[in-house]
Parts: C-alpha cells; sequence; structure tokens
C-alpha cells in the first residue's frame, strides 16, 4: 500500500453534507474515511453511500459489542453496505469474534461481494493502567492488548484497533501480516486530549502501522488538504 491507502481521516461531523464536503476536500490525499457513532447514529447507512459514491472506501467504526447472533448479522450488514472495514470489540469473546468472521466470509463468497477487514477493538486509547484497575482489569494495558490481539487473530479476524505503543508487540505476537490500525496519532508538541497513549505518524508508521487515524490533527488546521499531504510525506519518510 502507498500511504495514501494507510491514511483514514475521522470524519467527526454530524451531518451528510459536512461528511461530503469534507470528503471531496480531502479524497486526494485520504484512502479511508472513518464513519463513527455520532455521524452513523444521525444518518445511517446513506452516509456510507453517500461517501462510496465520491469514490473513496469507508471504516464503519461502531465497535459491535453484544451475543454472537447479534454481533454476526450487523457484520453482515456492514460488507452489504460496501465498508472495506469494520471493527467489533475483542472483550466480547472468542464465539463472538469467530461467529462474525465466518458469517461475514460465507455471506461475502455467496453473494460475491468484497470481503472487509474485521477489527477488533483492545483496550481504549482513552483507557491507561489506573482506569483498567477501576474496571478490574489488574494486568497492563500493554499485556491485555496482547492477550487480546492474539485472541483477535486465533478466532479468524484480519487485526485489530491498538494505540501506537502497542504495534511493536502486536507485530511480534501476531506476525507482519495481521493488521493493526492506530488511532492516537498527534503532531510533536501536541497538547495533551482524551487520548492517553499517542505517537507521530512516523512513530506508528515506522514501528509497523497499517493504517493510522487522524481526526483534529487535519480538521482543525488552516489548510486541512495541505495538513493531510504533510502527514502523507511524514509516512513515507519512514
Amino acid at each position: 500500500m502507498n500511504a495514501k491507502d494507510k491514511l483514514i481521516f475521522a470524519l467527526d461531523v454530524d451531518s451528510i453534507k459536512e461528511a461530503e464536503d469534507w470528503v471531496l476536500r480531502l479524497k486526494d490525499c485520504v484512502g479511508i474515511f472513518k464513519v463513527g457513532k455520532e455521524l452513523f447514529t444521525e444518518c445511517g447507512p446513506k452516509v456510507v453511500e453517500k461517501i462510496l459514491s465520491c469514490g473513496s472506501k469507508v471504516f464503519l467504526d461502531l465497535k459491535f459489542h453484544d451475543i454472537p447472533s447479534t454481533v454476526a448479522k450487523a457484520g453482515i450488514q456492514a460488507a452489504k453496505l460496501g465498508v472495506s472495514i469494520f471493527n467489533v470489540h475483542a472483550l466480547g469473546g472468542r464465539e463472538m469474534m469467530e461467529r462474525v468472521a465466518e458469517d461475514v466470509w460465507n455471506t461475502c463468497e455467496k453473494e460475491r461481494i468484497e470481503h472487509p477487514l474485521i477489527i477488533a477493538v483492545t483496550i481504549l486509547t482513552s483507557l491507561n493502567n489506573e482506569q483498567l484497575k477501576e474496571l478490574g482489569i489488574i494486568k497492563p494495558v500493554a499485556e491485555e492488548v496482547r492477550i487480546l490481539a492474539r485472541l483477535a487473530e486465533n478466532s479468524g479476524l484480519d487485526g485489530v484497533v491498538c494505540s501506537p505503543k502497542e504495534i511493536s508487540i502486536i507485530k511480534n505476537e501476531c506476525g507482519r501480516n495481521f493488521k493493526v490500525i492506530t488511532p492516537g496519532i498527534r503532531a510533536k508538541n501536541s497538547p495533551p486530549d482524551d487520548q492517553k497513549r499517542t505517537a507521530t505518524a512516523f512513530e506508528a508508521v515506522l514501528l509497523g502501522s497499517d493504517f493510522i487515524v487522524v481526526g483534529r490533527l487535519i480538521r482543525n488546521a488552516p489548510d486541512p488538504a495541505l495538513a493531510a499531504k504533510e502527514i502523507l510525506e511524514e509516512m513515507k519518510s519512514e
């Protein structure tokens, strides 16, 4: 993949019009657009259809987490929508992940549609060791991420979402072909926000990230397209 194919822009907006404006502005330098809970809850599948009609790809970031049959059915609908990537929560367990992987694969083969990457969310980048302890998870973040990544791989999923701090751990544990999507991308000297485990685009790609997710770093720039192109150059310098 070239750098553009690895760059995912987070469409943190709440209307189809805003989403379309961002896609048209950035599609020459962004390969994939992330549709999250806010945008999808407001606009539904129509926003995915709009992005696809612009010739761009979609990462459906809804973090499915439910009983196995429910998540499998949701995954099938995501595949039928034509998204390139969607995700589930690894904490949903092995049975849930195996079911969605198998049912989506079978549906795509039967209906001859492109198989999306199915990615597991490990530990959110907003959580640190102390916050995990509050949830009753005693292991450090890095160890818990490693365990969940291995479980996802053994369940037939294509990769995981993790912070830049765990990329090397996952690649060593699951191999180079196991995909890693990395949020928490920041410029050097960025002020702190709600994401605790961050890195620059250069650092993430150097560590082996297959895709990086960028939102505010592009969206809040005076010239968003230029900011995206600068990130591409930073990624290419790896």
